[in-house]
């Protein structure tokens, strides 16, 4: 079918509906929409046979959804009705939630149902769950409702005629900054988690603190540090401990609040965000290895089961920073002086990595100097895991990856992927040109036909057809729970296989006839001389790019999403 995808922004859930229509040979075109952007004419120009909003929250017109069919994604379970729905799950502490795909009718959420799948509610973030949980329910509910739509014979179910048990939802309102706010003296440990944890990406939770007014984003439980309720503890990688009623959290972001008539405001490592605000705190470290305990928060970890070893990393948003490459740079260092011959890179679930930090680059005095900074750190990292000859390294991707994140995970020998990633490839859309030695590495893994495709295309992939092009080595069809112990137990295998010591030789010999052909150095400097030169020129459309990226600047509909076609082919 032709389907048009009608969204507020190109965000991760709408990537993967587009990819996974795509890959079941339906023409897909995406139109990003705004109150005042002219529907109705769009559709009579697109001339779609089905329209699907996977994420959307403006009204669609009566001219609209009355002329097509129009399906709305709602991220709650049946009977659920408001804006706030995947928020309210995370603050209540719900189990279980769900997702409903409706008809759009007169009345947000309370259309016909086509579909509506359950998830369980693991205790994560807003956006991790959203990404997960919330995104796996959504496309099951998406592909059984685009089938039903394409028999022509289902009937969708009116809402109005479901038992009080089948509405396993309720409306609710908006969750306001009133709802958020947290009590720093009563509130329990637990209980300020998930407060921060329900809007850890949008919109933080509203907080006074050093005498200023911020949006606090993320939030981890320390089972340590005890102090005076709302009092600053100390500092680890950028985050700050807070105390609780009954003990503290980390906060590892931070944001200033928006001044009316001003641009969006960045969000910031809160020790970057407080800058000189911030008085003389310790900074604990983090035990590179498993014994500082399961609620003591750190964005890197090492452990090892026998002859294979596991750095995780989760740094918040994907994005990678100049000093997070370089902490994740020594503990892989250290992680390659142990006695293992598998070592697995990447984190238990959610993004394995996005690149580059745009938001540290944006707030930087020097925007163009802390992208060189980034970008070279970046690269110094990719290197590591390129010219690592004793063992085999997997990348492990319970999460999407994108643009510099893509290239680190084809840096490895092995890329093993959860069926739900959305991959994507590629630089072009934020005007760069790359590094990472993608140059080296991406031709060697797809050829160079379709390393151009992708590149210049620009599309989300997801895992499958990643393995279909040679990106990736391993789909694991699992949960996101259960991603870390499926890798575990993969990887303990290809440790133990009599076949691996002659894989690492063969390995080491490889590298060193890439060597002789045309040593790294070399794809290095070539990248670089261009990233250099894009940087360096605030003429270049990077510099625009990244201020609307970073402040969330509107922008219309990308012009390669409406005719494209899927990468490799």
């Amino acid at each position: 079918m032709r389907i048009l995808l009608i969204a507020g922004a190109f965000n991760s859930l709408t990537q993967r509906v587009y990819a996974e229509l795509g890959d079941r040979g339906h023409q897909v075109s995406v139109e990003l929409v705004t109150r005042e952007t002219p529907l109705a004419e769009v559709v009579r120009r697109r001339s779609p046979d089905l329209i699907v909003a996977p994420m959307l929250k403006t009204a669609v017109p009566r001219e609209v959804w009355s002329a097509r069919p129009c399906l709305i994604v709602h991220p709650g379970p049946v009977g659920d009705r408001g804006p706030s729905s995947v928020d309210w799950a995370v603050q209540l502490g719900a189990d279980r939630w769900g997702v409903t795909v409706l008809q759009a009718n007169d009345e947000m959420d309370a259309g016909d149902i086509w579909a509506a799948v359950e998830c369980p509610v693991p205790g994560v973030g807003k956006s991790d769950l959203y990404r997960n949980e919330i995104a796996d329910a959504a496309v099951e509910a998406v592909l059984t409702a685009v089938a039903r739509v394409a028999s022509g014979t289902h009937r969708p179910q009116p809402q109005a005629a479901l038992s009080a048990a089948e509405r396993t939802g309720r409306p609710r309102p908006p969750l306001r900054q009133e709802a958020r706010r947290i009590d720093w003296h009563r509130d329990p440990t637990d209980t300020v988690v998930r407060t921060l944890r329900a809007a850890d990406s949008q919109p933080g939770v509203r907080d006074e603190l050093l005498g200023g007014t911020w949006y606090l984003h993320g939030g981890h439980p320390e089972d340590t540090l005890t102090g005076r309720p709302g009092e600053l503890l100390a500092t680890r990688c950028g985050a700050i401990c807070r105390a609780t009623a009954d003990g503290a959290v980390w906060i590892p972001e931070l944001r200033p609040p928006r001044t009316p008539g001003e641009p969006g405001t960045v969000k910031l490592p809160a020790t970057l965000a407080l800058g000189d605000r911030l008085p003389p705190l310790p900074e604990v470290p983090a035990l590179l290895g498993p014994g500082d305990g399961p609620r003591t928060w750190a964005d890197i970890r090492y452990r090892e089961d026998g002859p294979a070893g596991f750095l995780e990393f989760s740094f918040p948003g994907g994005a990678m920073s100049t000093d997070h490459c370089r902490r994740l740079l020594a503990a892989y260092r250290h992680a390659c002086t142990r006695p293992t011959s598998v070592l697995v890179l990447g984190g238990r679930r959610d993004f394995f990595s996005n690149g580059i930090h745009l938001h540290v680059i944006e707030a930087a005095a020097d925007p163009a100097e802390e992208s060189w900074a980034n970008i070279q750190a970046m690269d110094d990292l990719v290197q590591a895991v390129l010219t690592t000859t004793d063992r085999l390294v997997v990348a492990a991707l319970g999460g999407n990856a994108a643009a510099g994140g893509a290239m680190l995970a084809l840096a490895a020998d092995e890329v093993w992927c959860r069926s739900s990633v959305v991959l994507n490839p590629h630089y072009r859309l934020m005007g760069l040109y790359g590094s990472e030695f993608w140059t080296y590495t991406l031709p060697r893994r797809t050829g160079p036909e379709v390393a151009e495709q992708l590149t210049t295309r620009a599309l989300p992939l997801t895992a499958a057809t990643g393995a279909r092009l040679g990106l990736v080595d391993r789909i694991l069809d699992c949960a996101a729970q259960d991603f870390a112990a499926r890798t575990a137990r993969l990887a303990v295998r290809l440790a133990s296989a009599a076949s691996t010591q002659a894989r690492i030789a063969a390995k080491k010999a490889d590298r060193e006839r890439d060597e002789a052909d045309r040593p790294l150095a070399a794809y290095r400097e070539d990248e670089l001389a261009r990233m250099h030169r894009i940087f360096f020129d605030p003429e270049q459309p990077y510099h625009a790019l990244r201020r609307a990226f970073v402040r969330k600047e509107p922008a219309g509909t990308p012009a390669h999403l409406n005719s494209a076609a899927p990468a490799g082919t």
